[in-house]
């Protein structure tokens, strides 16, 4: 099944009761990037500011001051609902002086996060991988003319007394037909393995 995350920061603003529940969603990296995101754009002068983000199997969500269960575990359960991935959604409430009640707060914050992510942009969300390629001076310009063709991404280049060292990253899908692509370019000279990248 294919996951998707946000392709544009989404907000939508609903008022129930008199009570304005902004929910804002944007696309994050990390846990540690939706965490910096949720301190920008938190109000302090609001009743509360409720949060949940997904980052893979990373999970967190607050409440921030409302009853247990009633804030945050509702719009993680809308990032669940509609298979998003590698986002934060924060749902900012001014309080209108009319209680909503335990129901009425999940239905409040599930709504606003479900309703931001439902007319958010979507982009779908692709696994790519991060591969070492060496390969010899007189190849260096044909290797870097496959690169646009196998949607790779040069995220170092160095050259040494062997030749050009790339780092790239890549959609894993792509790997196997480059590494044939290369084999054949080289006649088997060029090198290329994955590298091990640790989760955040």
């Amino acid at each position: 099944m294919t996951q998707y995350t946000l392709a544009a920061p989404a907000r939508f603003v609903l008022e129930v009761k008199k009570s304005r529940f902004l929910a804002q969603a944007t696309a994050v990296e990390t846990p540690t990037q939706a965490l910096a995101w949720l301190a920008q754009i938190s109000d302090p002068d609001a009743t509360h500011n409720c949060w949940a983000y997904r980052v893979g199997s990373a999970y967190r969500f607050s409440d921030d001051g409302e009853p247990g269960g009633t804030a945050g575990r509702p719009i993680l359960s809308a990032i669940e609902g509609q298979g998003i991935d590698r986002v934060i959604v924060v749902v900012t409430r001014w309080y209108g002086g009319i209680n909503l009640g335990a129901g009425g707060l999940v239905r409040a914050y599930g709504g606003a996060a479900a309703e931001c992510l439902r007319t958010a942009e979507h982009l779908a969300l692709v696994e790519r991988m991060e591969v070492a390629l060496s390969c010899d001076f007189a190849l260096s310009g044909n290797v870097h003319g496959l690169l646009a063709s196998f949607e790779a991404e040069k995220l170092g280049e160095s050259f040494d007394e062997h030749g050009l060292r790339l780092h790239l990253r890549l959609p894993v899908t792509m790997y196997p037909a480059f590494a044939l692509r290369l084999r054949d370019l080289s006649r088997g000279a060029a090198l290329m393995h994955p590298i091990e990248t640790a989760p955040e």
